[in-house]
């Protein structure tokens, strides 16, 4: 009977499970979906993780005799190991909760057994996943940088862990602030509220707005020039726009590279990582073009090249991000499967 770790993703609206077996290969490609109720409190949050845990089970002709630990990824912030701190996303009650506790007592009822749980930042543990997938058998640092509404950032050092931090806030990288004398840019404002600069800013879809209000003036013909539109609305249509090689699309999406490209440089100095995955919808295959992602995967190396020296130039390697929803799921249950047995 094969062991087998299984993984939680807790988003806002939907909580996702997927699983691995000893040798870190997936069970399913399939995730299994609960609701995550946070409307209704903590309990029915609990309840549904459960839940997701059991129907992921059966759906393999699985069983609780096999599962040898569970992660569990859950966005933070927190106030120490398994305490959620007030989150953007959850109701302010939530703040306070003691949620390892909690899920831990639910999976022993569940399972009759007392089994390991660990748990941790949903966007390291997403690292994890497409860290294990990109380096293969080769024991080497990752960094994953997946630009969405936000920056979300990672460092797996070559025992598959991610950087939790001490205050459990590690790899807040999207909010370091950018070089504005690179990149030639004025100081845009981060949704943290920060005005300095911060990365996220620059390379994410909260920026655009801000890029737009910058480089439309040297655009005065350009449709988005009109009235109409929102700025929520001008912006959303930007990555279609560079699909079909629009060039107030083409140059914003050229600076958020070059930004991106600094960050890698960044990190570098600071891990010497030679991995680096990149995330977020500008890699998506289902909404961007080859010949686009070639482009912006190119335009971040040639940002990063100059400011590395000359061994870390060679040893570089820049991958898109393969794994999607799927990633963090699997990443919780790579980390129980890791602390379980040390690579």
């Amino acid at each position: 009977m094969k062991t087998i770790y299984l993984g939680t993703d807790s988003g806002a609206t939907t909580s996702k499970t997927c699983g691995v077996y000893e040798d870190a290969t997936p069970i399913s490609l399939e995730l299994a979906q609960s609701s995550t109720n946070s409307q209704l409190g903590t309990a029915a949050v609990v309840k549904g993780w459960v839940e997701g845990l059991e129907k992921f089970l059966h759906a393999n002709q699985l069983s609780w005799e096999q599962v040898g630990g569970v992660g569990l990824a859950i966005p933070g912030p927190y106030q120490s190991y398994g305490v959620l701190d007030r989150s953007a996303n959850l109701p302010p009650a939530f703040a306070g909760w003691d949620f390892y506790s909690d899920y831990s007592a639910a999976i022993e009822q569940a399972a009759g057994r007392k089994i390991q749980l660990v748990c941790g930042n949903d966007g390291n543990y997403g690292g994890v996943a497409e860290a294990a997938k990109v380096r293969g058998d080769k024991k080497a640092g990752v960094v994953m940088l997946a630009p969405g509404s936000g920056l979300g950032a990672a460092y797996i050092d070559p025992n598959g862990l991610p950087l939790d931090g001490d205050s459990f806030a590690g790899m807040e990288a999207g909010h370091m602030p950018a070089p504005l004398h690179v990149l030639e840019l004025p100081p845009f404002t981060c949704g943290c509220g920060r005005t300095w600069g911060c990365f996220e800013a620059y390379t994410t879809l909260s920026g655009l707005p801000q890029f737009l209000d910058y480089l439309l003036p040297n655009y005065p013909d350009h449709e988005l020039a009109e009235p109409g539109l929102s700025p929520k609305e001008k912006a959303l249509s930007l990555r279609s726009r560079a699909q079909k090689g629009d060039a107030l699309a083409m140059e914003i999406f050229d600076y958020q590279a070059k930004a991106l490209g600094l960050h890698v440089a960044n990190l570098m100095m600071a891990f010497d990582a030679e991995f680096f995955v990149i995330g977020g919808g500008l890699i998506d295959e289902d909404a961007t073009t080859e010949a686009f992602r070639t482009r912006y995967l190119q335009s971040i190396r040639d940002s990063a090249e100059p400011w590395l020296f000359p061994v870390q130039r060679l040893n570089l390697k820049i991958a898109p991000a393969s794994l999607g929803e799927l990633s963090q799921a699997i990443g919780a249950a790579l980390v129980s499967l890791y602390k379980a047995h040390p690579l």
